[in-house]
């Protein structure tokens, strides 16, 4: 009854089904280990936010610091004066609505006299052409409480950013330390701080940016189930199809029979 499945149609089915089983198995491993690096993530960042801010030259005391991944996000605070001689913005930005502009960097230097500190101020929106230099709330005067976030530096290869030359005067592909230390002079403290309050509190500031979203999980284990149930389907698949045609061609073999009986006469 199924001596059709050694046929070579059938033989090529199952092929492909035997393939496929070990792939969307893999497949459903992806993507859960894809959730697990989310909920991983998410944890990391939650705990870096809610614990007690530390000073910001107590994590990151020389040029050149690498900031860990168990340090990105850390509550920190920072006091000193702005130098806005060497202010400058990074292009091609979005505000929380995806509105493209700049983000504003501004350089503190650190009261105790440890270093300098590159400080994302916040975003501002494009001004009259990618080559002029946008409108920008200048920095407050006089020594400044800051707190914020801990933020490794940007680089092309970890960000796919490309490094473009010719840019117009203070407008930069990055925040990294190293490239603003080559430019302007200043031996800066590794990493930047990504600003959340300032004290006194300035009339008027770029939008500052957001906490990061650390309770979306997303929908990898969605997926990773999904995988896994198309893996169990795949088997039964085949077998219903198997059955469909082991029907189709006894019914056939059937009516083949019947027409061969010889008629009464």
């Amino acid at each position: 009854m199924y001596r059709f499945l050694l046929t070579r149609q059938w033989l090529i089915t199952m092929l492909i089904a035997l393939l496929l089983i070990p792939a969307t198995i893999k497949l459903g491993f992806w993507q859960l280990h894809r959730h697990e690096a989310r909920v991983a993530r998410n944890e990391l960042i939650g705990k870096a936010l809610t614990d007690p801010p530390v000073p910001y030259d107590a994590l990151s005391s020389t040029p050149g610091f690498a900031v860990p991944k168990d340090l990105t996000w850390r509550a920190v605070t920072a006091t000193g004066e702005y130098d806005p001689a060497h202010e400058f913005v990074v292009r091609k930005r979005t505000d929380s609505n995806g509105s493209i502009g700049y983000f504003v960097v501004t350089p503190l230097k650190l009261s105790d006299g440890k270093g300098t500190v590159l400080v994302n101020r916040g975003w501002v929106a494009s001004g009259d052409g990618a080559t002029q230099y946008p409108p920008v709330p200048a920095a407050p005067a006089g020594e400044v409480a800051l707190t914020g976030r801990m933020r490794a530096d940007e680089t092309y290869g970890a960000s796919g950013i490309k490094d473009r030359s010719g840019l117009p005067d203070r407008q930069f592909n990055l925040i990294n330390t190293e490239e603003q230390a080559k430019e302007s002079g200043t031996a800066l403290l590794g990493g930047y701080l990504e600003l959340a309050a300032t004290t006194p509190a300035p009339a008027d500031q770029p939008q500052l940016i957001p906490e990061p979203n650390h309770s979306d999980i997303g929908p990898h284990m969605a997926y990773a189930i999904q995988w896994w149930l198309f893996t169990a389907m795949i088997p039964v698949g085949v077998w219903v199809l198997a059955r469909r045609e082991a029907k189709d061609r006894a019914k056939q073999t059937g009516e083949a029979e019947t027409l061969a009986e010889p008629v009464p006469a």
